[in-house]
């Protein structure tokens, strides 16, 4: 587990060393103007690069800004000089809670419903679900978040349209745990509307794909009970498909969540690229790319790990066992083979 865990952190220190060089190149080395006002009337332009002290090469001036994240500078906004890691330090944490409530809630919806739909497929309860999963599927999440505030906040004044609330330590009358989650829940929602539809269907098809398996059979033969096939043989096979699912899905989330937080007057991560970016606040959008690109690249860690953990199907063949197998009669199973997993992607 130890090699297999040092390869998956090798490969992702890889990929985030080619986001964060294409990130910089598009940012920092092409000519890239900031508009200054000089006047009322007249406006000067200046190169960024000016700012930023960027004269040397791509490679010199790469290896610096890397040197800088090491240390953990990322250098200030151009709006406000405000160091951008105070401005993601303060921004992450509700891009953060936003997703992992929403996927927390997403997955208690998703998967019983689409258990339920499987074991009683074209029945009033699959039907409705389909048709469930067809709006979800469809509809665009700004569109879902305005119809929630619309209905929810501005006709029924059950929930808050919009605003925030810290959870811990608030800097102003707003805050705790009781009205941080009072004003999260439409945000929640939102996300569970656009992702639960999604998982639905994937845990339908696979609870379904898995119930004529023969091994499950094999289990009705043996005269064990619906619950333990359902517990032992369908799901533990059908839920894998969601680890992997759930993995990738992270790096959508935190696109949705430029929507959801805009809808929503959320200051996070999302909030703050959309207003960088109106902006052309340089720093502060390549460090929201440099968090994201990590939060991502960890999340997706973590679910591979979790993979190699519950799918006892996959393993890892190091060259010694390879070699050893490898001359042992077929089917036979070498006693030192490590009982290491890979994912499957």
């Amino acid at each position: 587990m130890l090699a297999y865990l040092v390869r998956r952190v090798l490969w992702a220190g890889v990929l985030f060393l080619a986001i964060t060089a294409v990130t910089y190149i598009l940012f920092f080395v092409l000519p890239v103007q900031q508009e200054q006002n000089v006047r009322r009337t007249e406006a000067a332009a200046t190169d960024v690069r000016q700012n930023l002290n960027i004269h040397g090469a791509v490679y010199s001036e790469y290896a610096k800004f890397l040197s800088h994240l090491v240390h953990g500078d990322l250098g200030r906004s151009f709006t406000n000089r405000e160091r951008v890691t105070q401005i993601i330090g303060d921004a992450a944490p509700v891009t953060v809670w936003l997703i992992f409530g929403g996927a927390v809630l997403w997955l208690l919806i998703s998967i019983p419903v689409g258990i339920l739909s499987a074991l009683r497929p074209r029945s009033l309860l699959d039907r409705v679900t389909m048709t469930f999963v067809l709006i979800g599927i469809s509809a665009h999440p700004l569109w879902i978040g305005l119809m929630l505030s619309y209905f929810f906040g501005y006709r029924l004044h059950a929930l808050p349209i919009g605003g925030y609330c810290d959870l811990i330590g608030p800097a102003t009358g707003c805050g705790g745990p009781a009205k941080w989650a009072y004003h999260m829940i439409l945000p929640w929602i939102t996300f569970t509307i656009l992702f639960a539809a999604l998982y639905v269907r994937m845990i339908r098809a696979n609870v379904l794909e898995t119930l004529d398996a023969d091994y499950v059979q094999t289990a009705r033969a043996k005269g064990a009970s619906a619950w333990r096939v359902l517990r032992s043989h369908v799901l533990r096979n059908a839920m894998l498909p969601v680890v992997t699912m759930l993995g990738m899905d992270m790096g959508v989330a935190f696109g949705g969540a430029v929507f959801v937080e805009t809808v929503f007057g959320l200051p996070g991560l999302g909030q703050t690229a959309v207003v960088s970016l109106r902006r052309q606040d340089l720093p502060t959008i390549m460090g929201i790319v440099v968090w994201s690109t990590l939060a991502i690249l960890a999340f997706n860690l973590v679910v591979d790990l979790l993979y190699a953990a519950i799918d006892p199907r996959v393993r890892v063949i190091t060259p010694k066992s390879k070699a050893a197998s490898a001359g042992q009669p077929a089917g036979a199973r070498p006693a030192s083979e490590p009982a290491v997993a890979r994912s499957g992607r």
